[in-house]
């Protein structure tokens, strides 16, 4: 009985979160961006790949940093969606540990809050970013490669990639975000 329990779970939970990607196992332990400085990474980032989420369903999508107190980072995240409206969440990334900056929780309005791990920035043109739960006998992942322009070169992207890859991370499945100028006029304006 208690293993159609666990089956029950699994299968209702990967149902409820269809967009998300699940794996069996506990969540890697992964390398973050050493002496990370949040006063470097402030301003707005392209969000230009991502593991599918059930919460981001646009194109066109930027998140924007403020430095709201020391350890603390402002994130107004903005997206279009396919009805030409524009999706926006306010909320703020604090640092967990001093010792470890480059690991932030992130929490919006009635959620708890998040990992959200810069892997890799060099804060004027990439930022890889990384969360993972754990809930039992398996993990989700998120993750995003962002950039300070709505494009970013194949050479970067490799080097990403291969990041995230060597973490078991299914670089396969993560899809790319339409950044057209003419369809993202929208948001712009």
């Amino acid at each position: 009985m208690n293993s159609m329990r666990v089956i029950s779970l699994t299968l209702l939970l990967a149902v409820a979160v269809s967009a998300q990607v699940l794996k069996f196992g506990k969540c890697p332990k992964l390398a973050v961006q050493a002496n990370f400085d949040a006063t470097k990474y402030i301003g707005k980032w392209y969000e230009i790949q991502k593991l599918p989420t059930a919460f981001q369903k646009g194109e066109c999508g930027t998140a924007t940093y403020s430095l709201k107190s020391p350890g603390v980072l402002g994130v107004f995240n903005r997206e279009l969606l396919k009805d030409g409206t524009i999706n926006s969440i306010v909320g703020a990334a604090k640092v967990k540990d001093p010792a470890d900056p480059a690991k932030l929780e992130v929490s919006f309005s009635g959620t708890p809050p998040g990992p959200y791990w810069v892997l890799s920035t060099d804060y004027e043109g990439h930022s890889l970013v990384y969360g993972c739960t754990d809930f039992s006998l398996f993990h989700m992942e998120l993750t995003w490669i962002l950039s300070r322009e709505p494009t970013l070169s194949e050479e970067t992207m490799e080097q990403l990639h291969s990041i995230l890859s060597s973490a078991g991370v299914s670089v396969e499945k993560m899809i790319p975000t339409n950044h057209d100028e003419t369809y993202c006029r929208a948001m712009n304006q």
